[in-house]
């Protein structure tokens, strides 16, 4: 039985990006509406938020402690413990018309993320890669970046465009992040427009995703109630749909060692849809839904199944502590983050 258990916590102005911190054994995620990073500890049961001046999109945990962020500004190093914060790329775009959303780090510790375009500008948005050369321009032609995610080997990256119902998949060379061979992976029936009658069933729009240890795709069905399965073997989908009215959750990510967990966007009376459902803007754990993580989820990023105690983690590497948009090589290093 699937089951959706909202977490004990106020609700999130525009909930995103969650990661399930395996060092911490806790969970963060983004209110960007709210300008606000949250902390749960489910074992404690505390929660914890700071407040920022510009709105976070995503988090991913760094080697040795603290978090890289990025947000409308920037992407940041941010110490949650001690709130110090400074800043390791300037926005690549004009933060009066983009800003950063959906962002993940790599099986090699690469941060990945993408933007969104605010006017929905179609082909504006676009996907960039911050490694030891800089943060790099590597894909574009989106409206809405979202739903990064990377197979089991690490070989394929996954991207969704919300606004266009589509999920494409790339070729990814491990050793140096370059992508090729970009093809579409599924597409959607776009929404009708009002009063038109639909020609097939609205199912929602890919936002939010995660990998499974089979290499399929889980897929978060914007304003369609369910979550979707998607294996890159066969054609179809299996769908999941959680208890109760959850008809806008928008995110997913694996929240420790089999579950996964979804965000309830907040779709209520001010978007014209009428009260808002019992979980909006919460954080719901889907249980018994069935799979488990990725390789690299299951080992917590800290270190492979092939090495031994006191190792390297294989996806540790380092970038600048400050780079340039243009991808320019600068003094100094901080760790980047690992994969979760």
């Amino acid at each position: 039985m699937n089951e959706a258990v909202a977490l004990p916590v106020a609700p999130s102005a525009l909930g995103e990006s969650p990661f399930w911190h395996p060092g911490e054994a806790a969970l963060y995620w983004c209110d960007i509406d709210g300008r606000r990073l949250n902390r749960f500890d489910p074992a404690r049961g505390d929660h914890r938020e700071w407040s920022f001046d510009s709105e976070p999109a995503c988090v991913a945990p760094v080697l040795g402690g603290g978090l890289l962020m990025a947000r409308r500004d920037g992407l940041w190093r941010f110490e949650p413990d001690s709130g110090r914060q400074w800043r390791l790329a300037r926005p690549p775009y004009d933060p009066a018309q983009q800003r950063f959303n959906d962002g993940k780090a790599d099986p090699q510790g690469r941060f990945w993320v993408a933007t969104l375009d605010d006017a929905r500008r179609p082909g504006e948005a676009s996907l960039y890669r911050l490694d030891l050369d800089g943060l790099q321009r590597v894909a574009g032609g989106a409206t809405v970046g979202n739903g990064l995610a990377f197979s089991p080997d690490g070989r394929t990256l996954f991207w969704a465009d919300t606004t266009a119902h589509a999920i494409d998949a790339f070729d990814l060379e491990p050793a140096d992040g370059s992508l090729s061979r970009r093809r579409p992976f599924a597409r959607f029936a776009p929404k009708p427009a009002p009063g038109a009658e639909p020609t097939v069933p609205y199912g929602g729009r890919p936002d939010g995703a995660a990998m499974d240890s089979d290499g399929c795709l889980w897929v978060a069905m914007y304003e369609g109630g369910r979550l979707l399965r998607l294996s890159p073997r066969r054609r179809g989908a299996a769908g999941h749909r959680a208890a109760g009215a959850l008809p806008h959750h928008a995110v997913l990510r694996w929240a420790g060692p089999a579950h996964p967990l979804r965000h309830q966007r907040p779709a209520g009376p001010a978007a014209g849809r009428g009260a808002a459902p019992p979980l909006v803007g919460r954080r719901a754990a889907v249980v018994g839904a069935g799979a488990r993580p990725a390789g690299e989820l299951r080992r917590a990023g800290l270190s492979a199944a092939r090495q031994g105690a006191g190792a390297k983690p294989d996806n540790a590497c380092r970038t600048p502590a400050t780079v340039s948009t243009s991808g320019s090589r600068c003094g100094g290093s901080v760790p980047v983050p690992y994969s979760t």
